[in-house]
């Protein structure tokens, strides 16, 4: 399964590598993120990839760079670009969707880790350090927008974010964080966006006043608080990203952990959006 994953996501980064080829390179482009994948798709660090042993007889032909070449083409601005283009390629399907799902995922890391960029904040179980994965989901498990962000930084302020840059239409579910009026005024803006957030409990029931209210937030809650049954129907469905989130975390070289040698921003989000192009790329029966 490994190495099916791995062929799968070198096809899709092929193509960008060719129009950014550079003949004065030693190693290319494809040769440099071939070990990349390698090293995450059996959980490993790059110093693991770049020893000959741990490839398989038929691929020994592998150019393998050090691991100081690795370290140093990795940062590189035009490696970067391309994995972005090919993120965007993986991960958005061009199916569209009437209904998305917005949530975070913690990303925990020890608490004796020096990593200065993680941060302090709610975790599975209290509170934790290292940081945090914020996606929208669509119904075909397209993701339209993600962010990577320190564990203490605000849910909603990263929502803001993706929906402010996003051309979405339809439905965006959330749970009852997300029911605020910055959201819901923004999701106003769109105009073909409605958030659809559950209020807090000691709210539920009570009547609502119009002033100062986005029109949006009132659709909201007519939607949720209601006779119909359609709004409960897609709340029902947010549901969806929680087990897209388990299937992140429970399969075999999945995103259930950051391992000791990814610490800092810049290398957790090179790794978790390699993991996110290898999960799209997994058949769901795996």
């Amino acid at each position: 399964m490994e190495h099916q994953l791995w062929k799968s996501i070198l096809a899709e980064l092929r193509p960008l590598c060719e129009k950014h080829f550079d003949p004065a390179q030693r190693f290319s482009m494809i040769e440099i993120l071939q070990v990349w994948f390698w090293a995450v798709v059996h959980d490993r660090p790059v110093s693991w990839a770049v020893q000959r042993r741990h490839w398989p007889p038929y691929l020994h032909h592998v150019p393998l760079p050090s691991n100081s070449t690795m370290c140093r083409r990795l940062r590189s601005r035009c490696l970067q670009h391309v994995m972005k283009e090919a993120a965007k390629r993986v991960l958005r399907s061009e199916e569209q969707s009437l209904v998305w799902k917005i949530d975070g995922k913690p990303l925990v890391i020890g608490n004796a880790s020096q990593d200065r960029q993680a941060g302090y904040g709610p975790g599975v179980s209290g509170q934790a350090k290292g940081y945090k994965l914020h996606l929208i989901l669509g119904t075909s498990g397209q993701i339209p927008d993600w962010r990577l962000a320190p564990m203490n930084r605000d849910e909603r302020v990263m929502a803001e974010r993706m929906i402010s840059q996003s051309t979405l239409q339809g439905y965006l579910t959330g749970d009852g964080q997300y029911d605020t009026t910055t959201l819901h005024r923004l999701c106003d803006s769109q105009g073909s966006l409605q958030l659809v957030s559950p209020r807090r409990k000691i709210y539920r029931g009570r009547p609502v006043s119009k002033r100062h209210r986005p029109s949006g937030r009132l659709r909201s809650i007519e939607l949720l608080e209601g006779p119909g049954i359609f709004g409960q129907q897609l709340l029902h469905r947010r549901s969806d990203i929680e087990r897209y989130f388990r299937r992140l975390s429970g399969c075999h070289a999945g995103l259930n952990y950051l391992p000791p040698w990814v610490r800092g921003y810049r290398r957790v989000h090179r790794w978790v959006q390699a993991k996110l192009m290898l999960l799209m790329k997994r058949p769901l029966a795996a």
